[in-house]
């Protein structure tokens, strides 16, 4: 299988820069998983595809201001790093910008001092791990330096920074939005509950593999980064009593979806725990986890319209994505929604 094979033509005109005004009003594609047929409708009717005693399962980790812009003590250089994973200890993989100009002992000053980061250990792709020095609280300080780590093909300035996270995020830890879950209001969440359908959260901090593309021609080749997640008991338990009811179990996100097919492939059911995950769902797995997914539409080549063409087909995924540019509708990280049911 070739990463070729997924690959579609995009008017890039259709790429969202900034997030709708209000963000339940974004367009909703309604895909039928079996049969590829497509309907239109908008987000907030996504409530009429979930039933009383269905699971919506949603990723509540939370987006770090975690792109700083800053510079070299010694040449006076500019210097960007995004920083990806804290290691502990105030250490972190970071994505530094110009790479080359970073060796082990370079420290890069930001806000004047606020912040500095010294290079304690060099990787290839741009990789480094910097050790934070400063006073006071860290998520304080990059309140006040940072940027949100928008994706690359983002070309206007968020001007609320709240609109890159979601309306429940919860727990620090992301270098990017789970962003199929932009789409949800807490009133609109407040309605799905009292319809009687369990919220429940999960946490993966999305890493580095949303910033690598796909290097290699077979598939088989492509080695995802692994990220952290984790699940609590009384998730898992609610989940276990859902499976067995034949309910659905309904992932907001590829990353919710990673979550819950990594933890039932290591356990058979699910279970409270935590780790890394690098698991790679691409067509021909078998789904262990999910009934339906609420996801955007993705970038061509990627791991992730892979994902979701494994649960659906690949041939209903690229018809939808070429009906969905007739359509006009938006696309990526800031774009319209479909649910795959």
């Amino acid at each position: 299988m070739k990463v070729s094979d997924f690959d579609y033509e995009l008017d890039e005109t259709l790429i969202a820069q900034t997030p709708i005004l209000k963000r339940d009003e974004s367009k909703l594609m309604v895909l039928n998983r079996k049969n590829g047929r497509i309907k239109h409708q908008t987000f907030r009717d996504v409530i009429d595809y979930l039933e009383p005693g269905d699971a919506l399962v949603l990723n509540d980790t939370k987006v770090i201001p975690a792109r700083l812009i800053g510079e070299k003590e010694d040449t006076k250089a500019g210097i960007e790093i995004l920083m990806l994973k804290d290691l502990g200890n105030d250490t972190w993989t970071s994505l530094a910008k110009p790479a080359k100009r970073i060796k082990v002992g370079s420290i890069v000053n930001f806000g004047n001092g606020l912040l500095k980061a010294l290079c304690v250990k060099v990787e290839d792709d741009g990789i480094r791990h910097f050790k934070l020095i400063y006073e006071g609280i860290l998520m304080e300080i990059l309140d006040k330096l940072g940027n949100m780590p928008l994706p690359p093909y983002i070309h206007e300035k968020l001007n609320d920074k709240d609109r890159y996270q979601t309306v429940y995020a919860k727990n620090i830890g992301s270098a990017a939005a789970p962003t199929a879950g932009l789409h949800f209001t807490k009133e609109l969440l407040d309605k799905i509950k009292e319809k009687g359908v369990n919220i429940l959260f999960i946490t993966l901090h999305v890493g580095l593999g949303t910033f690598r593309p796909v290097m290699v021609e077979d598939i088989h080749d492509h080695e995802m980064h692994s990220e952290y997640y984790s699940m609590t008991s009384e998730v898992a338990n609610k989940l276990n009593e859902i499976k067995k009811s034949g309910k659905k179990i309904v992932a907001v996100g590829t990353t919710s979806t990673r979550t819950l097919e990594t933890i039932m492939t290591k356990y058979g059911e699910f279970k409270e725990c935590s780790g890394m995950t690098n698991i790679f769902i691409y067509p021909g797995y078998e789904f262990k986890g999910i009934n339906g997914l609420i996801t955007n539409f993705h970038l061509p080549k990627s791991t992730l319209i892979m994902l979701v063409s494994a649960f659906s087909k690949k041939e209903y995924i690229i018809n939808a994505y070429m009906i969905a540019q007739k359509e006009k509708y938006r696309f990526f990280s800031f774009g319209d929604s479909m649910i795959i049911i």
